[in-house]
């Protein structure tokens, strides 16, 4: 009999274990946390960011894509102030080419760096192979896309935000 409940307990175990979400980078899974200055110096967090819906967007200065980018996530972000925060992520390593982009581009949003280049803790925690990359983060941390781009995003944050 106590073969048995250990074995029950066992399955209610890998069972329980099984359906709970993870820290990932797979969509439904909660967006690991990252913690990086900004260009004052100050560290904010990726959760302090939580009951909005985030785009992380890993970029860098000397990247076309993601430069061409940025007029797309500068109208998501005048059209959705309260609701959309984004969280730039440079890959730059060198503060004044990435003090530069950030003028030149007049980004508002949340924009971090260590200047680390591939050693940033972020670029292991969410598999980062090339730039751009993004993740669209719901107001509880969990992925909700990633890697989306040009209208495919545009029309993802509209159809989230404009439901609400």
């Amino acid at each position: 009999m106590k073969k048995i409940l250990l074995i029950l307990a066992f399955l209610c175990c890998v069972i329980t274990n099984s359906k709970a979400q993870v820290v990932g980078v797979d969509v439904g899974d909660i967006a690991p946390e990252i913690d990086l200055p900004n260009v004052k110096g100050e560290n904010v967090s990726l959760s302090s960011l939580r009951g909005s819906l985030v785009l992380i967007d890993f970029w860098a200065s000397w990247c076309g894509p993601c430069i061409k980018e940025q007029p797309l996530l500068l109208k998501l972000h005048n059209a959705y102030p309260d609701k959309l925060s984004i969280y730039g992520i440079s890959m730059d390593t060198k503060k004044p080419l990435w003090t530069a982009a950030i003028a030149k581009g007049k980004l508002p949003w949340i924009n971090v760096s260590d200047l680390k280049y591939w050693q940033s803790p972020a670029v292991a925690d969410y598999k980062l192979q090339s730039v751009p990359l993004n993740f669209l983060v719901d107001k509880n941390g969990i992925i909700l896309a990633k890697n989306i781009h040009g209208k495919a995003l545009e029309d993802k944050v509209k159809s989230l935000l404009e439901v609400q």
